[in-house]
């Protein structure tokens, strides 16, 4: 398993429990329209990846992630640059 593929497991982990839905995580799933996210949620959601990486997402990279993927590319850069 790739260091990707392990990222992306563990998001997809932290997703579950704020998952009220049963939505299907994949690279493309959505925050705001797939999950239908709050931004309370969005908050709680990001405060446990933050932990769970030891990484700082600034709110201005929070604006631009709207898929799975594209936080998992983003921790996986800020990973790198610790």
């Amino acid at each position: 398993m790739t260091d990707r593929e392990e990222t992306f497991a563990k998001v997809a982990g932290l997703i579950a429990p704020f998952n009220r839905k049963g939505v299907e995580i994949a690279e493309k799933t959505t925050f705001a329209g797939d999950l239908e996210w709050d931004s309370l949620i969005v908050m709680d959601f990001v405060a446990s990846v933050e932990d769970e990486f030891d990484i700082l997402i600034t709110m201005n990279q929070q604006a631009e992630i709207e898929t799975v993927g594209q936080l998992v590319d983003a921790v996986e850069d800020l990973k790198n640059d610790a």
